[in-house]
């Protein structure tokens, strides 16, 4: 087990670029910043861990088990890693066909040599070195994030918008025919030879887009810069929740009047409402596969958020886990998480499947941290960058979730609305 030393910080902002430009030295890391958002009172602001001692990366079909063998040999110690949204094919019997130019695993997570946990007065530092060493290195490092080499990227749309608006028509039709009762459906935005300094872009991304579930991943040459305001799932001895948000609004930061008006409309919206309850109900139905029975909840419904580009709704859904359930049954249980599918679930992704034309790889799937103990914070990864830094090929998706009652250009919009931030910081 590591030991854990902590350091006075006198300035936050300025150590947490210090510790940006000392972790990229590694080549596989991973920064996870709450960014000053007070979600269910986070233990840190951010959190960073570096280097692997030890690490698992397969795909799916026998993942869950293999990750139970590795966390079994490591309980004592702190892990990092996410699960790929094509997971999937374990958790039902489905398939993924589609093309993938970024190359992440299903599932991968690693024993870090170092982990910081950074709030606005102190750094604590676990390693099994000499911890202050370690800050006096990040000490020393730049205060600012130049750009390394000059970005050349030319975002092409994978699916053009005529297409896009057809195939929300033809999800609705499978709605109307009772297929399913709500879908996420997502394009990709992609460039092929893109340069890019992944630090810079990060930074540049989260100061226009600062949301509370941010995350900057690294796997050798695979890259994920994540802005996403969504949390998956959270454990905290035997409560465990959820918070998925379903329900979108543009933000006009300046007219506060029409702002407020935007805000107003999530509130009031039946289609947004509608959208958020069945999510709920997922939810609560795959909590209720792990928790003692009765304990689930909703602690939260229909509350709106309001984030730098949009207004968001947020339920949070709770229950006490049952005995002998680990972290690794919560995810099993539960994954993907039911703002990026829909409902049927399983239904719902095989049409996923059919309509998008690309694999989502770690898009929608989920990137975290579990304590030693069994503690977890899983995002999900929406808003995010992803880079293959040796096939230069850069991708980022965008959706949202299709009932009866939407409408296919106004679904299209709001793809692009999400995608604002990520074309911006591209430019």
């Amino acid at each position: 087990m590591k030991k854990c030393i902590s350091f006075p910080v006198d300035d936050f902002n300025i150590f947490k670029i210090q510790m940006l430009n000392w972790v990229n030295r590694f080549n596989i890391f991973c920064l996870l910043d709450n960014r000053h958002y007070d979600f269910s009172k986070p233990a840190f602001e951010c959190l960073l861990a570096a280097g692997s001692k030890i690490n698992i990366e397969i795909q799916a079909g026998k993942a869950f088990d293999a990750l139970r063998y590795f966390y079994a040999a490591n309980k004592n110690e702190w892990l990092f890693g996410h699960f790929g949204y094509d997971l999937k094919n374990e958790t039902e019997k489905l398939n993924s066909g589609n093309e993938d130019g970024i190359g992440f695993s299903d599932l991968h997570f690693f024993v870090p040599e170092i982990v910081r946990e950074l709030n606005d007065r102190e750094v604590a530092i676990h390693c099994e070195s000499d911890a202050r060493l370690v800050f006096e290195a990040i000490l020393k490092c730049p205060a600012t994030i130049t750009e390394s080499v000059k970005s050349s990227v030319v975002v092409q749309h994978k699916i053009k918008r005529d297409n896009y608006i057809n195939i929300i028509e033809k999800l609705r039709q499978h709605i109307l025919r009772g297929d399913c009762y709500e879908i996420n459906i997502c394009q990709e935005f992609f460039a092929s030879d893109a340069v890019i300094d992944p630090l810079y872009i990060y930074n540049r991304l989260t100061e226009l887009s600062p949301n509370p579930f941010s995350a900057l991943y690294k796997l050798n040459s695979r890259w994920c810069l994540s802005a996403s305001p969504e949390r998956y799932l959270k454990k905290e001895g035997n409560k465990i929740f959820s918070q998925p948000i379903k329900g979108t609004s543009k933000r006009n930061a300046a007219n506060v009047v029409e702002d407020e008006k935007a805000k107003h409309y999530l509130i009031e919206s039946e289609k947004e409402k509608s959208e958020n309850v069945m999510v709920v109900d997922l939810v609560r139905n795959d909590l209720s596969r792990i928790c003692k029975p009765g304990s689930v909840k909703v602690d939260e419904l229909f509350a709106v958020y309001s984030f730098p580009q949009v207004h968001q709704m947020i339920s949070t859904v709770s229950g006490e886990l049952e005995e002998g359930k680990d972290w690794i049954d919560c995810v099993e249980a539960t994954f993907p998480m039911g703002s990026m599918t829909g409902a049927p679930k399983k239904k719902v992704m095989e049409l996923i499947e059919q309509y998008e034309q690309t694999k989502r790889g770690l898009f929608s799937g989920t990137i975290g941290y579990v304590k030693p103990g069994g503690d977890f914070d899983f995002n999900v990864v929406i808003r995010s960058i992803f880079y293959n830094e040796t096939d230069k090929y850069l991708s980022f998706q965008t959706g949202g979730g299709i009932t009866y009652n939407s409408n296919p250009v106004l679904e299209y919009e709001e793809s692009l609305l999400k995608a604002s931030a990520m074309m911006k910081v591209l430019e």
